[in-house]
């Protein structure tokens, strides 16, 4: 027995299913919300989806103003662009449209408008005091887990480092995932946002804050992502492999905000802020080089991997059986299309260090399974790029 405790964060509600969106208006109102501020990206605004959004929280009797600024990888400047608007339009609440980059950037404005300052005061863990205004993320992609999350990223524009800010108070009031607002993401989108999701999953299963309940969570996601992804790729209008994605991304996301992630999310995060290049292919380009590394400290929960990726390994010694997982994995990126290497994407060598010493200072290094050093860390991202 030991003393080690834990706890277990996720969104008091969360709606799934066809048309679970229509329901966004009726549970603002009963938040007592006036008037909410809409955050959302310029993509999903040109194509009509937030003023179709903002019509269904209108009929419910709340307010809407529609920021439709948030950045792919949004920036401090984004989040106090979107605070001004937050106040100059007397909002009370705000609800998120999007994918990670809505969701972050929205909670991000959230937490700074409950708590004051600005939103570099918040990096770091549980750093706030008081929960932030009441948030309802809508998801339109099945990936980043942000809906449900206590993590919010937002780039230092000065430093071009991404700030990782692990706070329970960030945690949406509510999320709603409804597949039919995903069908028409596109396939390059839907790869990347699917193994962003599957390497939610894997990190946090051999995550060293892992628990019972976030391994049945994990391993779930990890046997429907395999199954699933590829279909909803190669179609995006199969409304089945776009409901069985909302829902691995879901459980992915709440595995992976109680049990917290590895160093394929420290790198990463690295190669996003400097970089500005897309997390989810960032993650994807990562993911084999960081098992391989981690393999030695969890070689049995690896081969526990490999099995719920849908690998048959009978006859196989554990070190094998994860070998074969990790393989799995990288056929997985190929075969969706991911980039080979970041040197494809424009990345360079004399980057390196810094990329991997920004990347041992991110938050989600400390639940790594094996503990590099510098030059270890520079290793898994040569052999990325």
């Amino acid at each position: 027995m030991t003393n080690k405790q834990s706890a277990f964060y996720m969104p008091s509600v969360n709606l799934f299913g066809q048309g679970s969106v229509n329901e966004a208006g009726t549970r603002l109102a009963g938040l007592g919300a006036k008037k909410a501020l809409l955050v959302t990206d310029a993509g999903l605004h040109n194509l009509g989806i937030s003023e179709n959004i903002a019509g269904i929280i209108r009929a419910a009797g709340v307010e809407v103003s529609i920021f439709p600024k948030a950045e792919p990888n949004p920036t401090d400047k984004n989040v106090e662009e979107g605070l001004d608007a937050y106040h100059s339009e007397n909002c009370d609440s705000i609800v998120t449209l999007g994918g990670g980059s809505s969701h972050d950037a929205g909670k991000g404005i959230g937490i700074v408008a409950a708590n004051g300052g600005r939103i570099h005061d918040y990096e770091g863990v549980d750093v706030s005091e008081k929960p932030m205004v009441p948030l309802i993320a809508i998801n339109t992609t099945a990936g980043t887990g942000s809906e449900v999350t206590k993590f919010t990223i937002i780039t230092d524009s000065a430093r071009k480092v991404k700030m990782a800010i692990v706070d329970k108070h960030v945690t949406p009031t509510l999320s709603i995932n409804d597949p039919d607002l995903m069908v028409g993401m596109p396939p390059a989108l839907t790869a990347a946002t699917g193994l962003d999701a599957l390497t939610h999953a894997i990190e946090a299963y051999v995550s060293t804050a892992a628990t019972p309940i976030t391994d049945a969570l994990a391993i779930q996601a990890i046997q429907i992502i395999p199954q699933y992804l590829p279909k909803a790729v190669a179609n995006g209008k199969d409304i089945e492999a776009r409901e069985q994605m909302v829902f691995a991304q879901s459980l992915a996301g709440m595995a992976f905000n109680n049990a917290s992630l590895g160093y394929v999310h420290a790198i990463a995060h690295q190669f996003g802020g400097f970089y500005n290049y897309p997390h989810g292919v960032c993650n994807a380009i990562l993911l084999p080089h960081v098992c391989k590394f981690n393999l030695i400290a969890k070689e049995e929960r690896f081969a526990d991997i490999a099995i719920a990726l849908g690998e048959n390994v009978d006859g196989l010694s554990t070190r094998e059986a994860a070998e074969k997982g990790i393989e799995k994995i990288e056929q997985m990126a190929k075969d969706l299309g991911i980039p080979s290497g970041f040197a494809e994407l424009g990345a360079k060598e004399e980057d390196i260090e810094t990329l991997a010493t920004n990347a041992m200072k991110d938050a989600t290094a400390a639940t790594n399974p094996r503990k590099p050093n510098l030059d270890e860390v520079m290793g898994i991202i040569r052999s990325a790029m």
